[in-house]
C-alpha cells in the first residue's frame, strides 16, 4: 500500500489543528484599500503551519482569500476563475443559492451585517491566542493592517468551555483525517459500514477523496510559475498545482435566540421541566453532556450510527446531530448476490429503501472550526459556523440543503432541522415549523408552530490556500 505524502509546511495549521488550547481568538474579515499594501503584507504575514508542534505556540495567524479579493490583489482572472464555481459566485452571489441554502426571510444576505454586496469580504484573518495573549496579538496586526485593508466586520469569540450557547456539549462529531493517505476505498469493508476515518481528499486539496479520485481545483501550465513555487499534481504531474495543501473555508455568523428557545421549550411541555430537557435533547439529537440519544454504549460519544434505530424511536430523524451527519454507509447494488439484488431492485427490501432516503455520510462530511460568540452583554450569542472542505457543493451544500434545509429529509414532511432551519420555507416545500418524534405504542409527539432559533448574519466562501499558493498568488 502507498501512502500520499503531506508537506505539512505547505499547509495552514487550522486544517490540522483546531487551536482548541488557543481559548481567544478573534476574525478579522477585511477588504483591500490599497492594493499593493495589502500584497506586501500578505507576503510577509507569519502565516502558521501544520507541522508537529514541539510546544504550543503563544499566538497563530492564519488567511484566507475570498473570490472578490483575488481580484482585488489583481490575481489573473482566468486563474481566479479556475477555482470552483461555487467559491467564484460567492455564499450570497446567487439568488438561487440563498433559495437552496434557506438564506430567506430572516437569513436573507441583504439584511447580513456583513458578507454581501459591498461588505463582502476579500480578506479574511483568523487570529488564535494563548490566554491573555490576545488583546496585544490583534492590536500588532491591525496596525500592521491598517494602510492596507478595511474592516468590514470584527468577529469576537468566547470560550464556553465546549458548552454552546443553547446549552448543549459541542464538538463532539468530527471527522478522523487520514493525514498518512492509507485509507484505499476500494476496500468495500469501508464503504459498506459507516466509520468516523475520512480520506485527506475531502478537506485538503490535491489528494485522493473518497472517490478515490482528485477534486478539481487550479491547475496551471508550468510556464505560468517559472520560479517553482508550486508543487506539481499528482494527478498530472506536467501541472502546476494552485490548490493543493489548500481547502475551501465556509463561515457563517449564526446568531442563536437562547431565550427563544427556552421560552419555546417551556411552553410546549407546559412548564414540566423534566418533559422539556427530554425535548430539548430530542430536537439535537444528544443530552446537554453530549450521550447521543441513539446509544453508544461504551465505545465514546463518537463511536455510533443509527442502524438500531432506522425508525427514530430513540433519536428523531430530524434530530440536529441527525441531520447533520446521518452516519450512514453505502449499500450498493450488488452487495449479497444475485438474489439480493433482485429483491432489493423490486423494492422488498425495507432497509434498502430506507438507506435509499438518506446518502451515504462517508461523502459529505465537513471539518469544523468554529467558535463560539456573545456580545452586548450577552444579549447577542450564538456561533461563527466555520467549516473546512475540498468540494462546497458536495459537502457543505449539499449537508446544508439535502439535509438541514430539507422539509422532506429521509421521508420527513413539513420538517426542517428543528434549530437551525428557516421556518419561512418556500412555497414548493410548504410550511416546515413542525417537529416529530415517533413512538412505537402510542401516536408520535408532533410540535409545530416552532418559531425561527438561529438567524444568519453573515458570512462567506473563502479560499485557505497552501503557503506556497500564497506566495505564488501574491508574486
Amino acid at each position: 500500500m502507498t501512502t500520499q505524502q503531506v508537506d505539512l509546511a505547505d499547509v495552514q495549521g487550522l486544517l490540522r489543528y483546531g487551536y482548541k488550547h488557543h481559548t481567544e481568538s478573534v476574525f478579522l474579515a477585511l477588504r483591500v484599500r490599497d492594493r499593493a499594501a495589502a500584497r506586501a503584507w500578505l507576503a510577509q504575514a507569519p502565516v502558521a503551519n501544520a507541522l508537529p508542534q514541539k510546544a504550543l505556540p503563544a499566538t497563530v495567524l492564519q488567511v484566507a482569500l475570498g473570490a472578490e479579493g483575488l481580484a482585488a490583489l489583481g490575481v489573473a482572472d482566468d486563474v481566479a476563475a479556475a477555482f470552483s464555481p461555487e467559491f467564484v459566485s460567492g455564499l450570497a452571489g446567487l439568488p438561487e443559492r440563498s433559495r437552496r441554502l434557506g438564506d430567506t426571510g430572516a437569513n436573507d444576505p441583504a439584511d447580513w451585517a456583513w458578507g454581501s454586496g459591498p461588505r463582502t469580504a476579500h480578506v479574511l484573518l483568523l487570529l488564535y491566542a494563548l490566554p491573555g495573549l490576545l488583546e496585544a496579538f490583534e492590536a500588532m496586526i491591525q496596525s500592521q493592517c491598517a494602510a492596507a485593508f478595511d474592516v468590514v466586520a470584527r468577529l469576537t469569540t468566547i470560550d464556553m468551555g465546549g458548552i454552546e450557547p443553547f446549552g448543549f456539549t459541542d464538538g463532539i462529531s468530527q471527522p478522523e483525517v487520514d493525514w498518512d493517505g492509507t485509507r484505499r476505498m476500494g476496500d468495500e469493508d469501508k464503504v459498506l459500514r459507516y466509520g468516523n476515518e475520512a480520506c485527506l481528499g475531502e478537506f485538503v486539496l490535491g489528494y485522493r477523496n473518497e472517490y478515490g479520485l482528485y477534486t478539481d481545483r487550479p491547475l496551471l501550465d508550468p510556464q505560468r510559475d517559472p520560479q517553482g513555487l508550486l508543487p506539481r499534481a499528482e494527478d498530472h504531474p506536467d501541472q502546476a498545482d494552485l490548490g493543493r495543501n489548500g481547502s475551501y473555508l465556509v463561515l457563517r455568523q449564526l446568531e442563536q435566540d437562547v431565550d427563544g428557545f427556552r421560552r419555546w421549550i417551556a411552553d410546549a411541555t407546559h412548564g414540566d421541566a423534566t418533559e422539556g430537557e427530554l425535548l430539548a435533547a430530542a430536537m439535537v439529537g444528544r443530552t446537554k453532556t453530549g450521550e447521543p440519544l441513539a446509544g453508544c454504549g461504551d465505545r465514546g460519544l463518537n463511536r455510533f450510527d443509527y442502524d438500531a434505530d432506522p425508525d427514530g424511536l430513540r433519536c428523531p430523524l430530524g434530530a440536529h446531530v441527525r441531520r447533520a451527519n446521518p452516519r450512514t454507509a453505502d449499500m450498493p447494488a450488488g452487495t449479497g448476490g444475485l438474489v439480493s439484488q433482485l429483491v432489493r431492485t423490486l423494492g422488498f427490501d425495507a432497509t434498502a429503501r430506507r438507506h435509499d432516503l438518506v446518502a451515504s455520510a462517508r461523502l459529505h462530511r465537513l471539518l469544523r472550526r468554529g467558535r463560539e460568540y456573545s456580545v452586548d452583554g450577552a444579549t447577542r450569542q450564538g456561533l461563527h459556523f466555520v467549516a473546512l472542505n475540498a468540494n462546497i457543493a458536495r459537502q457543505f451544500e449539499f449537508v446544508q440543503t439535502a439535509w438541514i434545509a430539507s422539509a422532506h429529509f429521509d421521508g420527513l414532511s413539513g420538517e426542517v432541522d428543528p434549530l437551525l432551519g428557516t421556518r419561512s420555507s418556500s412555497s414548493a416545500s410548504g410550511t416546515a415549523d413542525a417537529f416529530s418524534r415517533p413512538s412505537d405504542d402510542q401516536p408520535n409527539r408532533r410540535e409545530t408552530g416552532l418559531p425561527q432559533f438561529v438567524t444568519v448574519r453573515g458570512g462567506g466562501y473563502f479560499f485557505l490556500p497552501g503557503l506556497r499558493a500564497l506566495r505564488y498568488l501574491l508574486e
